[in-house]
């Protein structure tokens, strides 16, 4: 059985914040995340934690100065804005004829303000040495009442989860022979009378079509040429993206969907050739490993270009740690995505060379953006927009084979920072409360935060945190390669008591995941 193991390091007050500026304004807890189940890793960021490599952190929303609060897109809903249309048009005049436009564009790409894990050196201080052999549990204690308590509980939230997915599985089979709404059941016969002479259509014969529609069909045969996306190795079917074209423009004078913009018939002679490419990051694949270089490069002249860093800054190390390193482990359920959960980098490939990257996670139920880089030379293209839209399409395109994930999370909002306020433009989303833990339409949450820069979503006064944490007992420990419960390892702890640590860890973590997850002490 896989398990979470992680290393609390507490709050870290009083750093330099990358938004306001404040040398001394940031407050965030943090851990150093050693191996993390994609689960944990999504019950984490529903709760307003966050990853940059392997180190976890969670702003201390009603004491930072600049509050962030987890946002995430209803992929599903999603509907392009008019600048989104721009952006999207602009890349297809490009790919298509070669127009290159002059237009800067003011939003910024996803996440490029890492201030909080990069520049702190909080981080590089939080980094672990301990050892692979002290992280590898030999047993683990049962003392008679935690056992009892255990099995008393009922079902536990990997159950329910199990119970749903089997569900969605019965559920997409079951659909196949389902009576679609509005149309006959496969199992009744339908018999249509020759119609009269000038008395309507002829429903015997197939329905007339327009020659515009029979021109577009047969070049979708010619969809992925010049632009396709392909999962590590195993290209994305043309069919499948022309089924999503045409399942987008199945209601007349239905506005355009991501796909009608993005999975365009392209002329013959188009000058360009966009691909864009998912490969699995942690743990590297042999195309990881392949292009690693070249998208390093991309990377040191983003940093330099856009962020100016000095040229001795963007080490190799700091690419690695930061933006390929990951605590999540590669899942492959048969009832997942293609390309499986875990850590990935979304390649754009443009005439044969690497144009920008999007390091994102693929959970259970969301895409996770966690960074763009894209050449400096590109950005009259606003990647940054471009990409955000591509994930928000490849989370839709998940979907099919896992219908569980239907999100798109963009890291954090910060309202308190105006130019970070673009992340609110992907509609319909949500923010989190950071109270509740539940989700607010972000509709509602913009009057509240115009008012003060931390605000409680949940209007509810008697709403609480239902995953709170109850019994601290309970709380999993590692402790000299055996797991056992809180309640055990405190009557066994020599020294000073770290029950104060540990209470604070549990209750931002929640009970589920503190449960679940391996709390290190040596």
């Amino acid at each position: 059985m896989r398990r979470a193991v992680v290393e609390y390091r507490g709050w870290k007050e009083g750093y330099r914040c990358g938004y306001c500026a404040s040398a001394q304004g940031k407050v965030s807890a943090g851990m150093w995340a050693h191996s993390m189940t994609v689960q944990d890793y999504q019950d984490l960021i529903d709760r307003g934690w966050r990853r940059s490599g392997k180190y976890v952190y969670k702003p201390i929303m009603n004491q930072t100065c600049c509050p962030q609060y987890t946002i995430r897109c209803q992929a599903l809903r999603f509907q392009t804005s008019k600048s989104h249309k721009k952006v999207l048009k602009k890349m297809l005049k490009f790919i298509s004829k070669g127009d290159v436009s002059k237009a800067v564009s003011e939003e910024e790409p996803m996440d490029s303000h890492i201030e909080d894990a990069v520049s702190c050196d909080f981080v590089h201080r939080g980094e672990s040495r301990v050892s692979e052999a002290e992280l590898t549990p030999l047993n683990e204690d049962h003392p008679d009442r935690v056992e009892n308590e255990d099995e008393d509980k009922g079902e536990t939230k990997e159950e329910v989860n199990v119970k749903k997915a089997e569900l969605a599985s019965l559920q997409i089979h079951g659909d196949k022979d389902a009576a679609v709404p509005g149309e006959p059941s496969p199992s009744t016969k339908t018999v249509h009378a020759p119609p009269k002479p000038g008395k309507g259509a002829d429903l015997s014969k197939p329905p007339c079509r327009k020659a515009k529609d029979i021109r577009k069909e047969r070049k979708l045969q010619k969809l992925l040429q010049n632009q396709r996306c392909t999962l590590e190795g195993s290209p994305l079917q043309a069919e499948h993206q022309a089924l999503l074209l045409q399942n987008s423009k199945s209601t007349t004078n239905q506005p355009k969907s991501i796909e009608d913009f993005i999975f365009v018939p392209l002329p013959d002679d188009a000058p360009h050739k966009l691909e864009v490419r998912v490969v699995r990051s942690s743990p590297p694949s042999s195309q990881f490993k392949a292009t690693f270089q070249e998208s390093y490069q991309v990377y040191k002249r983003y940093q330099m270009v856009i962020h100016k860093d000095p040229p001795d800054k963007p080490t190799i190390n700091q690419f690695t740690r930061f933006l390929c390193d990951s605590p999540l482990e590669a899942e492959n359920p048969p009832n997942g995505p293609e390309c499986g959960y875990g850590s990935f980098h979304q390649q754009y490939w443009l005439d044969g060379k690497i144009i920008a990257v999007g390091v994102i996670d693929i959970l259970p139920y969301c895409v996770s953006s966690v960074y763009l880089y894209y050449d400096p030379d590109y950005s009259f293209l606003s990647l940054g927009v471009y990409s955000a839209l591509r994930e928000i399409a490849f989370t839709r395109q998940l979907h099919e084979k896992a219908p569980d994930l239907c999100f798109y999370y963009m890291g954090f909002y910060i309202h308190s920072c105006p130019k970070m306020r673009y992340k609110g433009q992907y509609r319909p989303s949500d923010l989190l409360c950071p109270e509740t833990y539940i989700w607010t339409p972000i509709e509602q949450c913009l009057p509240l935060l115009e008012l003060s820069k931390y605000s409680r979503f949940n209007q509810d006064a008697k709403a609480v945190d239902e995953d709170g944490i109850k019994e601290l007992g309970r709380v999993r420990v590692l402790h000299k390669r055996t797991i056992m419960p809180y309640s055990v390892y405190k009557k066994r702890r020599k020294g000073p008591s770290d029950e104060a640590s540990v209470q604070q860890y549990a209750s931002l973590v929640g009970q589920t995941c503190s449960e679940r997850m391996l709390l290190f002490r040596s």
